[in-house]
């Protein structure tokens, strides 16, 4: 099969570039590098069958050469933080509404067979209920939020009205090797890991009692890969299926470290939600998801690969 990987050089898309590149697909990334790194996939480009073409999924001529007799696309592609988003909503929108769209439309013509699109649980917001269901009434609290619903609402219409395969997975906190620590924006467990690995007091915003149902990276690739090779369509949530609070987090990996810091504490920030806990199950029944790693053999995974480097 032929896949396009928008934002392949990422973090996630970087891992979906390495296993479909095993798997021996014929597989293109697509990144901008605004985010993406070229160390993240320069070991898989000796492979003859991965490619990389440099440009932006705002650039709908250029999508529509790259998809010429793809079978799929996982449109990783995006600009991925909930506090970027609210400090520039317009390129947040710019990225992933209309580059979403152009994805979708440079799909319908060149005849892709089905589009995968990574959305987030941030959807949901704060709704009160645990687990979140696909069912459930979406409360979007940052503009990321609002561009990751708009992009599944995108591909359910172009699904009925144009008949593409489409297929949202919604991620619940997923974290793994090459996961960036360093931007402003960076996500809470490679923030952790780092600080603590450097003997510094890692910071929680709020008081640290907020969960996460934290999934790991490989978890992630295999929905991936088992949704696009099944004929499943629609939402569903991608996650480990258990929660654990931010002060849980963090003396984890102190313990795995073997290092121990005092934590520091930060008012809570703008459009963070209080609990996240995914219902899984729909993911299970259509394509035989099952989550193999749990949050501590994940980060000891994570935490060996930052001591690495």
């Amino acid at each position: 099969m032929k896949y396009i990987v928008t934002g392949g050089a990422g973090f996630i898309g970087s891992h979906i570039v390495e296993e479909l590149g095993r798997q021996q697909h014929e597989v293109v990334i697509l990144d901008n590098f605004f985010s993406g790194k070229m160390e993240n996939i320069q070991p898989f480009l000796e492979r003859k069958n991965v490619s990389l073409v440099k440009g932006s999924i705002t650039d709908l001529p250029l999508l529509k050469k790259i998809f010429e007799g793809a079978n799929g696309i996982f449109h990783e592609g995006a600009i991925a933080s909930v506090p970027r988003s609210i400090a520039n909503p317009l390129a947040t929108n710019e990225a992933n509404v209309t580059g979403t769209l152009n994805v979708l439309s440079a799909a319908r013509d060149c005849g892709v067979r089905k589009v995968l699109f990574a959305s987030s649980s941030s959807v949901y917001g704060n709704t009160p209920t645990l687990p979140k269901r696909e069912d459930m009434t979406p409360n979007p609290l940052s503009p990321y939020a609002v561009s990751k619903l708009t992009g599944e609402h995108y591909l359910k219409v172009f699904s009925e009205v144009y008949g593409i395969k489409t297929l949202s997975l919604r991620y619940f906190n997923v974290f793994g090797p090459r996961q960036d620590p360093k931007s402003e924006y960076a996500a809470v467990i490679p923030r952790f890991i780092t600080k603590i690995l450097g003997s510094g007091s890692p910071t929680i915003y709020g008081d640290g009692g907020q969960t996460r149902d934290f999934t790991y990276v490989k978890d992630v690739v295999q929905a991936n890969i088992r949704a696009m090779e099944s004929d499943a369509q629609g939402v569903f949530n991608v996650a480990y299926c258990k929660r654990i609070d931010l002060n849980e987090l963090a003396n984890t990996i102190m313990e795995i470290t073997g290092i121990t810091v005092p934590l520091l504490y930060e008012p809570p920030r703008a459009g963070d939600v209080r609990d996240s806990l995914a219902d899984i199950r729909r993911a299970q029944e259509a394509f035989g998801y099952a989550p193999e790693y749990t949050v501590r053999t994940g980060l000891e995974e994570t935490i060996a690969w930052y001591r690495q480097r």
